[in-house]
């Protein structure tokens, strides 16, 4: 059973809808009690990392989601459910990050379109669970403004004017920048692979 974690994120039906096409038996959760109880944890994510953070701390969920990743439950961050993973964000330097990494989630910078939209290439960097099977250079879907560090966790990254990281995983800890559920069948590929592992 998964446990989709609601906090409100806009594409929640989108990350549910993909957990039924690959017939994944998935529940959504809404409280510190669900997160201690869940076996495989996805924290999916759109928006505003200042507003997000706010939402788990008004939940009181923040204690929970900490010692789930550390307790070592199987843990799916998904765009800004992956940024949460780190320290701070440069868009609510106010508001602290769950902390599981180091660093500083920052805002594109220079000429080119922003938000980052669309198709692009992901380049591995080490072997990664979530992108068994998936081919050497992988095209999926992003759509985001903002983007994390290159960390030693980082499995794949992808170029936007800097390289940043597009797949994270350490243990039982996954995150991807893209939308898995925007990527068609590499995205349920990518989802079965962190069902599955």
């Amino acid at each position: 059973m998964i446990s989709i974690f609601d906090y409100g994120a806009g594409n929640l039906r989108s990350v549910e809808n993909t957990l039924g096409a690959i017939g994944a038996e998935y529940e959504l959760i809404r409280d510190a009690a669900g997160i201690r109880k869940a076996t495989k944890l996805i924290l999916p994510g759109v928006g505003h990392f200042g507003q997000m953070m706010r939402a788990l701390e008004e939940m009181d969920v923040r204690g929970a989601l900490i010692e789930s990743i550390h307790g070592g439950v199987p843990f799916l961050g998904i765009c800004l459910g992956m940024q949460a993973l780190f320290t701070s964000g440069e868009e609510a330097p106010e508001e602290r990050g769950l902390g599981i990494y180091p660093g500083e989630v920052k805002r594109f910078q220079g000429d080119m379109r922003i938000p980052h939209m669309g198709w692009n290439q992901l380049e591995r960097v080490r072997e990664s669970k979530l992108l068994r099977d998936t081919g050497d250079k992988p095209y999926v879907y992003f759509a985001h403004s903002y983007y994390a560090p290159v960390v030693p966790e980082t499995a794949a990254t992808c170029e936007y004017s800097v390289p940043y990281t597009a797949v994270l995983e350490q243990g039982n800890v996954c995150g991807v920048q893209f939308h898995p559920e925007k990527s068609g069948d590499l995205g349920l590929k990518i989802v079965r692979n962190f069902v599955e592992s």
